[in-house]
């Protein structure tokens, strides 16, 4: 194929990918080629008869690969955002290619040679800091990557992250047929009550999509505790929809969970670790794994102290409501709604039509981002995305000039996996020439059409947070792609999306976007004070859910050899993980269950979902700076900015933290927030 638009760097703004020309057609062929030229560049570096240099050998690599990064990026997000059988099936054949494409790089004796050799004269080559620190992280990857082992240990790795390569792409196809397939049909209207009037529009409309016109399709999302749980009156559909939940994805993906937990250790002893957590926490801000069972340890039995407190509660208010059943799994969420309900005077479904995803998006998220950075948000209908439902956004800065592009994915549909996530389709570069375009996908139920889409808390709370991961990448200002926007540590990344989270529920941010769709009439403030008061009931479970998880994740990943796996079946590992753990609490499941746990088998995250609450350590102690002193929030955001956003990964994280705060970071600001410390 000689006409490919990934062939040539696009000529759309920002180097935006030409969407109207990619068919699916053009994928494996710019694989192909991005692979081999990529090699024949790596190969131009090895055989230069002059001695390494920064120059012929640290930069030329991260000038290396354009067309491989191109298709690349844009193929896997369209793998999570709107897959087919044919990307599948590309993403099938690719995977362990690629993972065999990378082996070729950074087991490359000659290569690595011209790596170490500049790494050990480091301090002779008058580098600046950020390139001194580009050398170093090369330097880290390549060992981490297995550039010191012997040719026999070297052979076993590259078969190790072959069939890795293969493993995670299986878990994460299987995982989205698993849940499209657990989709609950209710045939019987009354069989809804609680929901409101969008939701079952929207369930009518999934069942015609089904064909099963007259009645109703109640599709999962990628959590255990699905949030139409909060609002169905009916406890035997809530039963249905969370054992279609839990139960989902647990036959293919269980078996393939603890292969790949197995092939993990294998690969992790082979590099010189106890086990795979070791070696992943080693090049994260945390560094040792004790050091993250000692924060989880802290936050363990007051989180679960906590929780039983609200069992008791939620159980009370059943009985007192004529319902003498014990409080299982699918009663928690309705329960507390009721709860909410009778002591907060919170209905969700009242609070809905203050929640229009425009409204939200314009006034709510770009307003805060305005007030904040002194950005502005302009969308570009005249841009075209790779779906309909995509819009495009550009974004300049306070002083008018453009920073980049911004996507919005916001619909949750058959072809979407689930949960939310921000993407990078080009990277900021100061040495390549190129503006960050990124992604938000989110899985907001779609309304039927002409129907305003109305959010629900949570809705808002994920816009707010993942455009915070975008900004990352707006803001980034580096010299090298190899520190671009959020290319920082895992337990790090989640930082600056979660400080966004913030800006949702400051009054001046909340009132300008919390409007009644009907009578434009804000939120009453009596009303969002009930709402912070209600909020804060329910973080017992909520802590309790996320732990699990965690730990869950945490159990596969600290198996010493793979040995130690022999025979093992996936659930009864998961129940006696949790059980260890002090989390067997069958009122509330983990967060996610090992056959759709995406973050940790088919995502990045494994032995890496603690990153959330570590980040929150940070995230937690910087919303108290930015309410304490005079500065305004405009000069704090600017400093914010500065020091923690747009350095990327080219600073160290921590010390970059402790430099803006002035201190080490804080954990009693955290154990406040989720209600384990008075």
């Amino acid at each position: 194929m000689t006409s490919n638009p990934f062939f040539e760097r696009s000529a759309l703004p920002c180097e935006l990918p030409s969407f109207a020309e990619i068919g699916e057609e053009h994928y494996l062929p710019a694989f192909e080629r991005g692979m081999a030229e990529q090699l024949a560049e790596v190969a131009a570096v090895t055989s230069v008869d002059e001695a390494p240099t920064f120059a012929n050998t640290i930069v030329a690599l991260e000038r290396s690969g354009a067309v491989l990064t191109r298709v690349s990026n844009v193929f896997f997000n369209i793998v999570g955002s709107d897959s087919t059988a044919g990307t599948d099936a590309i993403e099938a054949e690719v995977s362990p290619r690629l993972a065999a494409h990378w082996d070729a790089i950074y087991l490359d004796p000659a290569l690595f040679g011209r790596v170490d050799d500049l790494y050990r004269r480091k301090d002779e080559l008058e580098l600046d800091p950020e390139d001194t620190r580009l050398l170093e992280r090369y330097h880290i990857r390549f060992v981490r990557a297995g550039a010191r082992l012997d040719a026999v240990g070297q052979a076993r790795l590259r078969e190790l992250n072959a069939e890795l390569a293969t493993a995670a792409t299986e878990f994460g196809q299987n995982m989205l047929a698993a849940t499209n397939g657990a989709t609950v049909l209710v045939e019987h209207a009354e069989e809804l009550a609680g929901l409101g009037p969008a939701a079952v529009a929207a369930a009518a409309e999934n069942a015609r999509s089904l064909g099963q016109d007259g009645a109703w399709a109640l599709r999962l999302q990628n959590v255990s505790n699905q949030p139409v749980l909060a609002e169905l009156a009916d406890r035997a559909v809530r039963r249905r929809v969370m054992a279609a939940s839990l139960g989902r994805g647990l036959d293919d993906n269980g078996p393939l969970a603890v292969r790949m937990a197995a092939l993990r250790a294998e690969r992790a002893a082979l590099l010189g670790y106890s086990d795979h957590a070791a070696y992943v926490v080693a090049d994260q801000t945390a560094k040792t794994a004790a050091a993250v069972e000692e924060m989880l340890g802290r936050l363990v039995s007051p989180a679960v102290a906590n929780a039983e407190r609200e069992a008791t509660e939620l159980a009370e208010t059943m009985r007192t409501s004529g319902d003498d059943g014990e409080l299982e799994s699918w009663d928690w969420q309705f329960w507390s709604e009721q709860v909410r309900a009778e002591r907060f005077s919170v209905d969700v479904e009242a609070l809905r039509p203050y929640f229009e995803l425009e409204r939200v998006l314009r006034d709510g998220v770009f307003f805060a981002a305005e007030q904040v950075y002194g950005i502005t948000v302009r969308e570009r209908e005249d841009l075209v995305g790779y779906h309909p439902e995509v819009r495009i956004f550009e974004v300049f800065d306070a002083d008018g000039t453009a920073l980049g592009l911004f996507l919005g994915d916001f619909f949750a549909r058959p072809s979407k996996r689930g949960g939310a996530w921000m993407n990078e389709l080009v990277g900021q570069s100061r040495l390549l020439g190129t503006r960050p375009v990124v992604v938000n996908n989110l899985n907001i139920v779609k309304p039927p059409a002409g129907e305003p889409a109305l959010l629900t808390w949570d809705n808002v709370r994920t816009l707010f947070h993942e455009f915070g991961h975008a900004l990352h990448g707006l803001f980034s200002d580096v010299r090298y792609p190899f520190f671009a926007g959020t290319a920082v540590p895992r337990d790090f990344v989640e930082f600056p999306s979660q400080v966004n989270e913030m800006w949702m529920s400051r009054p001046d941010v909340l009132a300008n976007y919390a409007r009644h769709i009907e009578t434009g009439e804000p939120m009453p403030a009596e009303l969002v004070e009930r709402m912070a008061a209600a909020e804060r009931f329910g973080k017992g479970f909520k802590t309790v859910e996320y732990l699990g998880a965690t730990l869950l994740d945490w159990a596969w990943h600290r198996i010493p050899a793979p040995e130690a796996l022999a025979g093992t079946d996936a659930e009864t590992f998961e129940e006696q993980a949790l059980r260890k753990a002090g989390l067997a609490i069958d009122a509330i499941p983990p967060r996610y269950r090992t056959g759709y746990f995406a973050h940790i088998f088919s995502g990045g995250y494994a032995a890496g979902y603690y990153a959330y609450i570590w980040s929150e350590v940070l995230d937690a102690d910087t919303v108290e700076w930015f309410n304490e002193g005079d500065a305004s929030i405009r000069e704090k955001g600017e400093l914010f900015r500065r020091e923690l956003l747009s350095g990327g990964g080219s600073v160290d994280p921590i010390e970059a933290f402790e430099s803006f705060r002035g201190r080490t970071p804080e954990i009693a600001p955290l154990l406040i927030r989720r209600g384990l410390l008075d």
